[in-house]
């Protein structure tokens, strides 16, 4: 079979991932990635399940168990998919320091929010933030007053 953009054999999609045939088997076996469309011989791989097999082994690279991989795998499917930018389009993102380590980012367009509700809920969780370390300075401080005695 010639590979097309949107067609593959099992070892032109294993060439592409760079993984084994054995690796792309075990995979599909263990449901990480999908079967291949049709049967025997004539079956066939897509660019779907040369992404789902590029993501993989990224994540894995990066050192996450197949175990894991599994449980992000199965989140993805239940999220709906986000729509695919066209060509020349813009997408404008918020990101708001809460504090150290926490960014939010928000699309003020798709979550309907205009500068002041952004504002709004800004203010909302960099308060909730306050109060949740305020509560955990609060009990770290309990805990050295209880050894001191």
């Amino acid at each position: 079979m010639v590979a097309s953009s949107s067609a593959y054999s099992l070892d032109e999609l294993c060439a592409l991932a760079s993984l084994p045939r054995r690796t792309v088997r075990y995979y599909i076996q263990r449901g990480l990635v999908d079967r291949p469309v049709g049967e025997t011989r004539a079956a066939y791989y897509t660019e779907k399940h040369l992404r789902q097999l590029l993501q993989i082994r990224n994540w894995s690279e990066a050192g996450l168990s197949l175990e894991a991989i599994g449980g992000l795998l199965a989140d993805e499917a239940t999220e709906p998919p986000l729509p695919r930018p066209t060509v020349g389009s813009v997408t404008v993102r918020s990101h708001l320091s809460v504090a150290p380590g926490i960014e939010l980012v928000v699309d003020p367009g798709e979550a309907g929010m205009d500068p002041d509700g952004l504002r709004q809920l800004f203010t909302v969780i960099k308060k909730a933030h306050q109060d949740i370390v305020a509560r955990a300075g609060d009990a770290t401080a309990k805990q050295t007053q209880e050894k001191r005695r």
